[in-house]
């Protein structure tokens, strides 16, 4: 593919307000900074990426799927701009480090890896970096060749930033580009509490305050392009959303989104406003040549380049991965639906269903004795799978996270707390992650009944319920009849012990009684359907079981 000049996409007075067209003193004015020498008009290209989620390998795109780049694709194209005489910055907007087999394997240094091979020199935090711990996020934090930016998470005690904030880069024209980085709030409820917990996540009118702080120490240096690398999106938490920052904070030139995996490409408030999607789908490029932004998503199967020393790291690594993950376990004669809407974040669907009877089953076998329950969040699943073959890289894609398997006991009232806030937005239009897929136990959902909000979970952007047994009413837990002042055993997730999503209740239980650690959920997984299926899903999954009744819909 030959590259040409692409369209610009905003105003020539927004940006950097005409840098290289307007005179010089016009444009240093306009950058709010006076400077002993001009630069001359810049020739910069921004390549960007977000939400790779582990997607380094290229897949051709279907009838009914997209394909995606190689990781190499995205250094070959950051080479193909620096022959054409442009400076080039290669960034990426967060959540690199999980997602497939190829990075969940070595608990994402594989990812940062392929980074430093492909050449990136900034990359924002995103909620999914912290997936590994504190101390796998420290390692490969260290491994990388560039800084992890972030101006807005503060480490508790100190009250001091956890990472750098900004980077700044002074070109071969003598213009210089500043970037900080921005993380979503949300990090703080939908990470695993004990990776997170001794962060404090600045939301609302102090994430304006630390971005506009950020505008203003950059403009000091001398910046004449200011932009930030968010991982924020415009999907969740109203008041944090990367279009609400630009609303309250002055001075963004750029900004460089992620985490909601949108296509964008928009003026937002005289800021250009950029996201990729996800998975690799396309490569971002944003291009400064004569003082207007020009960008650009290039899309998977539109180009072909590849460097080949990038190439053969990421395939050295899928080779010896995909000899562990592509031996055969089971089979399924039909789809297991993993969906996210409608789908485990919605309702009971098969997956769910056989999820949760592995987690049960194997924590029962484990404890030699009956446990009551299972269950798991729906936000844990992350695909389908398709009728056929079942390997343990399927499996593994289904639940990615490696997440610990525990069983906790929790009171009547515990679990009807937990249920009612997982359920809370279940019949809205902004489904949540925390929708339980469960197993010995039933229950009725009524989404007529709006949900109330009690005071806020410590720690958390979620609210307890006012009122548990308003929307929810449990029929039966472990075949019998439920009670709120009983005690049930439950296999669940270290995630949902530590009060991941809406589960605080659970980490009120886990807290007054240590939990039994079992295992992996993936392993539960595999020796169910290996030992608990004789390797075969049985038909009784074809459909989902009528565990969870959904009543109050139109």
């Amino acid at each position: 593919m030959t590259l040409s000049k692409l369209t610009p996409m905003v105003t020539r007075r927004s940006f950097i307000r005409g840098l290289g067209l307007m005179s010089a003193a016009a444009a240093l004015s306009a950058c709010s900074q006076v400077r002993n020498t001009a630069p001359q008009t810049p020739l910069l290209a921004i390549i960007h990426t977000n939400d790779i989620h582990g997607h380094a390998v290229a897949v051709e795109g279907t009838d009914d799927a997209r394909g995606n780049f190689s990781m190499a694709a995205v250094a070959a194209l950051k080479t193909e701009w620096e022959e054409k005489g442009y400076d080039v910055l290669l960034v990426d907007a967060g959540d690199v480090v999980q997602g497939m087999p190829l990075v969940d394997a070595a608990k994402g240094s594989s990812a940062i890896a392929f980074m430093n091979a492909c050449g990136y020199d900034l990359m924002a935090v995103g909620n999914h970096e912290f997936d590994w711990g504190a101390e796998e996020l420290a390692n490969n934090e260290q491994n990388a060749n560039f800084p992890f930016l972030s101006a807005n998470i503060l480490v508790k005690e100190t009250g001091e930033p956890r990472f750098p904030t900004s980077k700044v880069f002074e070109l071969s024209s003598g213009t210089r580009i500043g970037f900080f980085g921005l993380t979503t709030p949300s990090t703080a409820s939908v990470s695993n509490p004990k990776n997170v917990g001794d962060l404090r996540f600045l939301s609302d009118d102090e994430l304006y305050s630390c971005a506009q702080a950020q505008v203003d120490e950059l403009r000091g240096q001398g910046c004449d392009i200011v932009a930030c690398l968010g991982h924020i999106g415009n999907s969740e938490m109203s008041g944090c959303t990367s279009e609400d920052v630009i609303a309250h904070v002055k001075g963004i030139d750029l900004f460089i989104d992620g985490h909601d995996h949108d296509e964008v490409q928009k003026e937002v408030s005289g800021t250009l406003l950029v996201e990729t999607g996800c998975y690799l789908h396309n490569i971002g490029v944003v291009v400064i040549d004569e003082g207007a932004p020009s960008p650009e998503l290039v899309a998977a199967g539109s180009y072909d380049g590849i460097d080949g020393s990038v190439q053969a790291i990421i395939d050295s690594e899928n080779a010896r991965i995909s000899r562990e993950l592509d031996v055969v376990l089971g089979e399924t004669p039909f789809l297991l639906d993993g969906r996210d809407v409608p789908g485990v974040r919605t309702q009971e669907t098969n997956l769910g269903d056989f999820c949760a009877d592995a987690f049960l089953w194997t924590a029962s076998k484990e404890c030699d004795k009956e446990i009551d329950a299972g269950i798991t969040n729906g936000g844990s699943m992350r695909v389908s799978i398709e009728p056929g073959d079942i390997s343990l890289r399927v499996i593994k894609s289904v639940m990615p996270f490696s997440g610990e398997l525990v069983v906790v006991n929790v009171t009547g009232a515990q679990l009807l707390e937990a249920l009612e806030a997982a359920c809370q937005a279940a019949g809205t239009d902004d489904p949540i992650g925390a929708f339980p897929q469960v197993s010995g136990i039933t229950f009725t959902l009524d989404v007529s009944v709006p949900y109330e909000e009690g005071p806020d979970y410590p720690n958390s952007t979620f609210a307890s319920p006012a009122a548990p047994g308003a929307r929810i009413t449990i029929t039966d837990v472990g075949g019998r009849v439920f009670d709120v002042d009983e005690t049930y055993s439950v296999a669940t997730t270290t995630f949902i012990c530590a009060g991941g999503d809406t589960y605080h209740a659970f980490k009120d239980a886990a807290d007054a009684e240590q939990p039994i650690n079992i295992g992996f959920d993936y392993e539960a997984m595999t020796s169910y359907l290996v030992e608990g299926c004789d390797h075969k899903v049985p038909d009784t999954y074809a459909n989902p079981q009528g565990r969870i009744n959904i009543v109050g819909t139109e």
